[in-house]
């Protein structure tokens, strides 16, 4: 297709494609295409126009059959995750529900800073067949629709209504995705009318285009400041959150640590930062966290926070910290560095780490301070050994994550999400290899461990294909979400799939329990309205979407199973009943701030509520 000189003809969904598959990345050297491909589930939104710019080119930018949109953004938010943000995959979707089926995934994608194009149907620019099937219409405003929802969750968001914009919008969209900072999803909306659309575009947009992640050099005064204020510490700690393996800063915090002596805690996003076996890694912090970890973190007196956002779970609500602690915030993102009073170091994780250990030159903290955080680890290593040994309890999460721990290969990945699991995993998985561990609980989704784990292994396969992606899944989140098995067995993208099945939403009836409610409306067995509880046959219904399938009664079953499952051809799903009430790991938890009943005629959610607020005492001021 020729244009007037120096331009191509296309249509605006042409264009697009074309754009995207002329923009690259160097990962080590190599050049890669930056968007591996996409998912999409097509309709009269998207696949008149949309579809037919993608068919061509369908071997280079691969095109994944979806079963549910959501899940799509699901597999796209691990996809990046996988490849550290530094490729992505788009999601297209037609007008309406399926848009809005994405609006989910895209609140996990913004708040786990993970790239996504999202390609949506929209409405049409001429308005002359309104109101159009799955059109929401607004009596006083016909530009509002369902894609206006997106603002809300979107780091990048824009509706194309004239050809020429995609010049501006497209590498706008690009940029966002790729910047350390401001990285999240990106929205375009494409009137349905508008895709087919043609235009004469300047052949030099298409042009092949190589693109680097920015590393933002720190300033020199503020690396000065936090290094004068580490230098004093009697006891610092280093908090290494997922910023650190998104900069590729992993072997320059190890150095950092061991240069300087500094014991290191990681968030949930940061697991898998340091192996489970390394002298200075004193554990899981938080919520879901360590003793140790949260023990250290508590009489530290300078905390050096890498790569985190400093959520809730990190921080204990931030109790966690101690309230005279000072918090240097070395981040990419400025909002992130400031939070609660740090002195601010923006810029690069790997640049900011060895700007401080200049500026530290051989200055080391206190071996007495490191000897004490060693020993603290070593107690929990200890609990956490028993509590992940099959036999000293009813089954549970811990006895399943430890038997699965003994047998995966280093370089597998674990992928899990929301409910009880993410705890689990967070406190108990002795980590065998760097940036091994996705626990998704930027916003805590569940539905993403089936699908995460599709589009993790989608990534997987493409840089490390003799590796295994191992899913660990609750009944309930298997409930609300289980297509990608299907999915897995359809694209051949192995999954070994762990289904824990607890009879409900179990971690929610815990929590419920623990401010002085009875069990209500979680487990299946409490369910006013179920006269007669069963529980789901999970095997038969995974052999139904055709993969293998098996169910265990303990962990040595299990581990058999499992031993199966990795020599298996394709997606394998396990089933192992534990136990709701007694299976929990009660140790390393801090204090975590929920809303209970200031007033009520139950004495136990009085006592809890009183309970509760009696850890405000530790809590530091939110500022």
């Amino acid at each position: 297709m020729t244009g007037s000189e120096g331009s191509i003809k296309l249509t605006v969904a042409q264009a697009i494609v074309r754009f995207l598959m002329n923009q690259f990345i160097e990962i080590d050297g190599v050049e890669t295409r930056i968007c591996g491909g996409g998912f999409g589930i097509f309709g009269h939104g998207n696949v008149p126009c949309l579809g037919e710019a993608l068919y061509p080119v369908r071997d280079d930018l691969p095109l994944y059959r979806g079963q549910n949109e959501q899940s799509m953004g699901f597999a796209a938010a691990a996809y990046a995750k996988y490849h550290l943000r530094r490729r992505f995959m788009f999601c297209t979707a037609s007008a309406g529900p399926g848009t809005a089926n994405l609006l989910t995934a895209a609140a996990l994608a913004h708040a786990n800073r993970l790239p996504m194009l999202m390609l949506c149907g929209d409405t049409f620019l001429t308005r002359l067949p309104d109101p159009v099937l799955q059109q929401l219409e607004h009596f006083n405003n016909p530009t509002l629709g369902v894609n206006d929802a997106f603002k809300a969750v979107s780091r990048y968001w824009d509706r194309i209504t004239h050809p020429a914009q995609i010049l501006q919008s497209l590498p706008a969209a690009l940029a966002t995705m790729l910047d350390p900072a401001d990285c999240g999803p990106a929205f375009l909306g494409l009137p349905q009318d508008l895709q087919g659309w043609s235009y004469d575009y300047p052949a030099a947009f298409f042009a092949r285009r190589v693109h680097r992640i920015r590393r933002q050099s720190p300033d020199m005064a503020e690396i000065a400041d936090a290094a004068a204020l580490l230098r004093v510490a009697k006891r610092p700690v280093i908090v290494a959150g997922g910023g650190v393996q998104y900069s590729g800063a992993v072997a320059e915090l190890t150095a950092f640590a061991e240069a300087h002596n500094i014991p290191v805690v990681e968030t949930i996003a940061g697991r898998a930062n340091l192996l489970a076996t390394h002298p200075l890694n004193i554990g899981p912090l938080g919520v879901t966290g360590s003793d140790s970890a949260n023990t250290i973190a508590g009489a530290a007196d300078v905390v050096l926070a890498i790569g985190t956002r400093l959520q809730d779970f990190t921080t204990g609500s931030w109790t966690v910290f101690a309230p005279d602690a000072r918090l240097i915030g070395l981040n990419a993102g400025r909002h992130d560095a400031a939070k609660h009073l740090s002195l601010p170091v923006v810029g690069d994780a790997k640049l900011g780490i060895q700007a401080l250990t200049t500026a530290l030159a051989t200055h080391r903290a206190p071996a007495n301070w490191v000897a004490k955080a060693q020993s603290e680890r070593r107690t929990w290593d200890e609990y956490v050994t028993s509590n992940t040994t099959p036999g000293n309890r009813p089954n549970s999460y811990a006895q399943a994550i430890g038997t699965v721990n003994a047998l995966v290969h280093p370089r597998d990945r674990i992928v899990t999400a929301a409910g009880g699991l993410p705890a689990e995993v967070t406190a108990n998985w002795r980590t065998l290899g760097i940036g091994t561990v996705d626990v998704e609980f930027g916003f805590s989704c569940m539905g993403y461990e089936i699908a995460g784990g599709w589009g993790a292994r989608i990534a997987q396969a493409e840089s490390e294909p003799g590796r295994d992606t191992i899913v660990f899944v609750g009944d309930g989140s298997y409930l609300l979400m289980n297509s990608d098995i299907y999915s897995s067995v359809l694209t051949q993208k192995k999954l070994i799939i762990l289904v824990l099945d607890n009879g409900g939403f179990a971690v929610i009836n815990k929590l419920q329990n623990n401010t002085g409610q009875d069990s209500f409306n979680n487990l299946i067995a409490d369910c006013p309205t179920v006269p007669d509880p069963f529980l789901v046959d999970f095997e038969a219904h995974a052999r139904a979407m055709g993969a293998i399938a098996e169910t265990v009664a303990n962990p040595t079953e299990l581990a058999a199973a499992f031993q199966r499952a990795k020599s298996a051809p394709k997606t394998t799903v396990i089933v192992m009943k534990v136990d709701a009430y007694e299976g929990w790991t009660t140790q390393g938890h801090a204090w975590w701030e929920i809303g209970t009943a200031e007033v009520s005629p139950t004495e136990t959610v009085r006592a809890k509520h009183a309970e509760v607020e009696s850890g405000r005492a530790a809590q530091r001021p939110g500022i």
